[in-house]
């Protein structure tokens, strides 16, 4: 399966980003998987964990837009109460922008461990939307980078260029990122013309859970 993405504005903040919010050039598999199952109406996030992304770029990379904004800033104390007058809590911060996104997303689900795959319902998602349920505007990044569509991919649209992975490349990305701890899970890539399986990127599956019998020990007898 493969989908076209048409993102008017987003942004997808690095990990360092404090202050200075930066965005990834590319849309990270990690939000990206995000993105597909919002489109599903999946409020789990571990659901279709061992799917298998590949995305690409039609087009130019899009334009970096640099916004000045105000941005709240505290810390909740006793003393305030809630209360933070705008004039002493708020300041100037930039923010990273992304305008004119044009995004190819292909799924493989052939080797995720549930019954019902990300593709099939997506599929299900895409030609008869009657049957999911889902909340929400449907974006791509954060909860205000809304998209315009989402469809099947059709040669007309363009060229296609790849991200594929490579660990000497340039374009490094997050393809999960850990809810509990906020450790994050990168690869590098680089860019290609041709679709190859190095294309492919996998959404880590959880962890085993550590056999709880290896960690008990037998009685000494006396």
């Amino acid at each position: 399966m493969q989908l076209y993405l048409d993102c008017p504005c987003t942004s997808f903040p690095r990990s360092f980003a404090r202050d200075y919010k930066e965005t990834y050039r590319y849309p990270p598999p990690s939000t990206v998987y995000g993105f597909l199952l919002s489109l599903v109406g999946e409020v789990e996030m571990d659901k279709h964990r061992g799917v298998k992304l590949a995305i690409g770029i039609i087009g130019d990379d899009p334009p970096i837009s640099r916004i000045l904004r105000k941005q709240r800033h505290h810390k909740f104390s006793k003393t305030h109460l809630g209360t933070y007058p705008t004039g002493k809590f708020s300041k100037p911060n930039h923010h990273e922008l992304l305008t004119d996104l044009q995004a190819v997303v292909r799924i493989d689900s052939s080797e995720e461990a549930g019954t019902v795959k990300l593709a099939d319902r997506v599929a299900i998602a895409l030609s008869t939307p009657a049957q999911i349920t889902r909340f929400g505007g449907l974006s791509l990044g954060e909860s205000w980078a809304m998209i315009n569509g989402v469809r099947a991919y059709r040669e007309i649209d363009g060229p296609i260029r790849w991200l594929i992975k490579d660990n000497r490349g340039l374009i490094s990305l997050p393809i999960w990122i850990d809810r509990q701890t906020t450790q994050g899970t990168f690869q590098r890539f680089s860019q290609s013309e041709e679709f190859c399986p190095d294309c492919w990127v996998t959404i880590p599956k959880p962890a085993a859970a550590p056999d709880a019998k290896k960690g008990k020990r037998s009685p000494r007898k006396s």
